[in-house]
């Protein structure tokens, strides 16, 4: 069933307001800067930070082969969309009361309060993820995708660019944990005017795959592992090259326990980090037409490894900018590439089940952050950059047997 164009751009500028307000919101929730550094100022150790990588990245994503029967069943997804988004904002809401109490009790059990409200907002986004994966395939037509994903980027780079100073200022402003509370307040209020954009979707091609159970979910799911055989690449593809959005907390804590950086140094490696993402974006918006997805995951790889090789290399004083602007570059092109090969590879009617795939594939990227944490913590940060360029080289493998051909 095609889709109206009067419905495709509605919903085109939906998810782009969406994305923009979300980008504001980012960088007073960013879970490669901000969030660890948070949890580190609250007394954080390498294990702390591994978990916090494991629920908010691979974690968060496996519980998507929970709820994708769910959303499956139902042939219009809004309302999962709209309940995963308001349980993100809630949990902001509730991480800068932590804080706020914090500061006038001071309170020493912050962190299983903070973990609790961690897991729901990290949760809450696997949740909406399944239905706007579906409700963006099948409302947004497929010759704007790629411009879609190109321009979000584009819009989400600038507006994180220009929040980036503004959350610079604000970690700036006060000493912890007050300046941590601003920033998810500032944040909770940003996703809230970010939700608007979903209520205003369309949706007009109910789905048609049924659910009867779990074991027909399981049916269903293997059979489309047997008659898709590009889908087994694409798990290897993110079990693989997905352990990089998990890399960068690590960094942070590398960063404060071997050189001591403090607010002021957080604030310079997000700015840092969103002018990578803003320069990539740049250059894939003005040759979208021309530039095929196999060739940004193999560039994407060779990026995702220069990270811990630059640190490997350069043990005194090395540049944290590069590796934060290295970062962006990263972060950027697997957003990107990620989701336009999951619609490339999937159809309008077994999209959900293609995410809660996805989900259920992210098993590396689940368990690496805590095996990280533990063997930075047993045997230190060489080998655990060692293990990870290991593991990440491996996707060249599959993104060659992917065969992506848009």
């Amino acid at each position: 069933m095609s889709v109206g164009k009067v419905i495709s751009k509605q919903n085109f500028r939906s998810f782009l307001w969406h994305a923009g307000f979300l980008a504001f919101a980012q960088n007073f929730m960013d879970i490669d800067t901000v969030i660890p550094a948070m949890l580190v100022e609250a007394g954080g150790t390498p294990l702390h930070i591994g978990l916090m990588a494991a629920i908010l990245t691979g974690g968060s994503s496996f519980t998507q082969i929970i709820f994708a029967p769910l959303v499956s069943n139902d042939r219009f997804k809004k309302k999962y969309l709209l309940l995963g988004i308001n349980s993100r904002i809630l949990s902001l809401i509730i991480i800068s009361a932590i804080l706020w109490r914090t500061a006038s009790d001071g309170q020493s059990n912050i962190l299983v309060f903070l973990f609790i409200a961690i897991t729901i907002f990290a949760v809450g986004g696997a949740f909406a993820n399944v239905s706007y994966t579906d409700i963006l395939g099948k409302t947004v037509n497929q010759e704007s995708r790629k411009k879609f994903f190109s321009s979000k980027q584009l819009l989400t780079s600038i507006v994180v660019l220009f929040s980036a100073f503004l959350a610079s200022r604000v970690l700036n402003m006060e000493a912890y944990p007050q300046n941590y509370a601003m920033m998810f307040v500032i944040g909770f209020i940003a996703l809230t005017i970010a939700s608007l954009g979903f209520w205003r979707l369309k949706e007009n091609i109910p789905s048609k795959l049924r659910i009867t159970g779990i074991r027909h979910y399981f049916e269903v799911m293997k059979a489309e592992l047997k008659s898709n055989g590009r889908i087994k690449y694409f798990l290897g593809f993110i079990n693989t090259q997905g352990i990089a959005i998990s890399f960068l907390p690590f960094v942070i804590l590398y960063a404060k326990e071997l050189y001591l950086t403090g607010s002021a140094d957080t604030g310079k490696f997000l700015i840092f980090k969103v002018i990578g993402g803003v320069l990539i974006s740049m250059v894939i918006l003005m040759f979208s037409k021309f530039t095929r997805y196999r060739l940004l995951l193999y560039l994407n790889v060779i990026l995702t490894i220069s990270i811990p090789l630059i640190l490997l290399l350069i043990v005194n004083n090395p540049p944290f900018w590069l590796l934060f602007l290295l970062g962006g570059l990263v972060f950027s092109i697997y957003s990107i590439t990620m989701n336009g090969v999951l619609l490339e590879i999937s159809g309008d009617d077994n999209r959900t089940i293609y995410t809660g795939l996805a989900g259920a594939g992210n098993i590396v990227p689940a368990l690496f952050p805590l095996v990280g944490g533990w063997i930075i913590k047993t045997f230190g940060y060489t080998e655990f950059f060692i293990v990870y360029m290991g593991i990440v080289l491996l996707a060249f493998y599959f993104i060659y047997k992917l065969k992506c051909l848009k």
